[in-house]
């Protein structure tokens, strides 16, 4: 079997125009779940976009909606903006440069936020970064919805989930799969409630968290 390992933009070849091959397995299942939490209108931020294929796909799928891309990795940005070129979408902004640990993002407000596949290949302060920029830009009632493989009480985790946990400390002990009720505590630390969990192909999850309603 070949070893689990995260896609990271440094290893994904030279060309402006990066490729991850799990947008490919992945996009479809994920845009069903997206029909049922992005508002009708509205700006839609993307927190660690990578190579931006998953931001091209979206943005084709909901045209009503303008998607904000961004990353941390200056490849990252060059890739976004060369799938975006080739896409010819009006509806993707130029991506942004965001660090989630920043005390200040570069946004004013979103209407909507997703986030696939960063938590568990950051630090945890990461996770508490993008929930804190969270209670900053997001409008009242905007859906945060994080799509990944996580670990859960009382849930048996996958093998290959397990593998992959191991791949991902063996590169960096502060990476790996979390436990999901951190997750849910550090959301209610900054004023956000999960209200929706939902299996995905490979094991992963899609997590949906919104403020509770006043």
């Amino acid at each position: 079997m070949t070893e689990p390992k995260p896609w990271l933009i440094d290893e994904a070849g030279a060309e402006a125009r990066r490729h991850a091959p799990a947008t490919l397995r992945n996009r479809d299942a994920i845009a069903e779940v997206l029909k049922d939490w992005l508002p009708a209108h509205g700006v839609v931020l993307e927190i660690a976009s990578g190579s931006g294929e998953h931001a091209v796909h979206f943005a084709g799928k909901f045209p009503a909606l303008e998607w904000q891309p961004s990353d941390c990795e200056p490849a990252a940005l060059q890739s976004i903006a060369a799938w975006t070129a080739e896409s010819g979408l009006a509806n993707i902004l130029p991506p942004k440069l965001i660090d989630v640990e920043a005390k200040a993002w570069p946004i004013d407000h979103a209407d909507a936020l997703l986030c696939i596949n960063m938590v568990h290949i950051s630090a945890w302060n990461a996770t508490v970064g993008l929930f804190k920029g969270c209670a900053r830009v997001l409008t009242e009632q905007a859906p945060l919805l994080l799509y990944g493989p996580y670990l859960e009480e009382g849930v048996e985790t996958a093998a290959s989930n397990l593998a992959f946990d191991e791949s991902l400390k063996a590169r960096n002990p502060a990476w790996g799969l979390r436990h999901l009720g951190e997750v849910d505590r550090v959301a209610s630390d900054h004023g956000f409630a999960r209200i929706s969990r939902q299996e995905m192909p490979a094991n992963n999850l899609m997590l949906v968290y919104r403020r509770p309603s006043t």
